[in-house]
């Protein structure tokens, strides 16, 4: 009895994980025989999971909305607040727990009764949120992703470039990294033969799900830090480096993760962003109040000196005024 349960819900998870599976792929990654599958999925049925069965070689199983949530000891108010806390975490991510809440979202609206999903799609047009820092993101933009990337399936969505110009892009997404304001994702764009990475708040379309890809060797170890260097980086004409005379700890409580890269260096801090302008950098790190040094570009110590030599005057000049 014990290993029939631990079967019916391995089977459960993984109905849920795919959008359709065919019995002899579902008895391949169980170790067991199609009509095992069959006489399990009619187990799963008398348990209220609707699963549908389409017939043929091409046929398959998939989890359709769900009449009642008996595994999950929920009652309707408790999946209706689980539902909306994890959109709400989707919409403004919370570092650490975004992508969990994104597969966790899609699992729980596979499932969500028929007669809660008025009252969940109501409580959600009628929430409104005050602004906040963080880019707003559709939950079924990140939802659809989070699939494709599981199923590792090519998606195809309309997407906003920085100038605002608008296109089709066809990619193989890889991973969705939150970085606590924006979410990104790594993706290799078929068009253009490489590696990009995408805001997901610039997608205007749903990405629509494709023929399955092969894995590639990934751009980077670390995709967190791929995502970093590049949205922080590599977009612009200046790479500026300057070292801060302060705990990493306490700076980087003060830039954000999309702004620049810190790291500690000797009880001192070092800073590496981009920039297309010398005088912004100027001005973002002069306001952090601390000691620093420019390392890099030295043209941004010529601009130092020009714009303290300025600054000098402006002051002087106040205070002749006021004599």
């Amino acid at each position: 009895m014990l290993e029939t349960s631990a079967r019916l819900l391995q089977l459960l998870s993984l109905l849920q994980l795919r959008r359709e599976w065919t019995g002899a792929a579902l008895a391949e990654r169980m170790s067991v025989t199609e009509r095992t599958v069959r006489r399990d999925i009619g187990k799963l049925r008398t348990l209220g999971y609707p699963i549908h069965a389409s017939p043929g070689i091409a046929g398959g199983y998939q989890l359709g909305s769900g009449a009642q949530l008996p595994p999950l000891l929920l009652d309707d108010d408790e999946a209706l607040a689980v539902a909306l806390g994890l959109s709400a975490v989707s919409a403004s991510p919370v570092s650490g727990l975004g992508e969990a809440s994104v597969r966790a979202l899609t699992k729980l609206e596979q499932v969500l009764p028929g007669r809660l999903r008025p009252k969940f799609a109501g409580l959600r047009t009628a929430v409104t949120r005050m602004a906040a820092p963080s880019a707003p993101v559709n939950p079924e933009v990140l939802t659809a992703l989070s699939l494709a990337i599981t199923e590792r399936r090519v998606v195809v969505f309309r997407y906003a470039r920085h100038d605002g110009e608008s296109s089709r892009r066809v990619v193989e997404p890889v991973r969705l990294v939150d970085t606590g304001r924006r979410w990104y994702l790594v993706a290799w764009d078929t068009a253009r033969q490489d590696w990009r990475t995408f805001r997901v708040d610039r997608c205007q379309s749903v990405p629509s799900p494709r023929e399955r890809f092969s894995a590639r060797p990934l751009p980077a170890r670390d995709l967190a830090a791929y995502v970093q260097k590049s949205i922080t980086r590599s977009p612009y004409s200046h790479d500026v480096v300057v070292r801060i005379h302060a705990p990493a700890e306490e700076v980087a409580q003060l830039v954000p993760p999309n702004i620049a890269e810190v790291e500690n260096d000797a009880g001192d801090t070092l800073m590496r962003f981009g920039a297309d302008s010398l005088d912004w950098p100027l001005m973002h790190v002069a306001a952090l109040g601390f000691e620093f040094e420019i390392l890099a570009p030295p043209e941004l110590r010529e601009r130092a000196l020009a714009t303290a030599e300025r600054l000098t005057r402006a002051a002087a000049e106040q205070t002749a005024g006021a004599e």
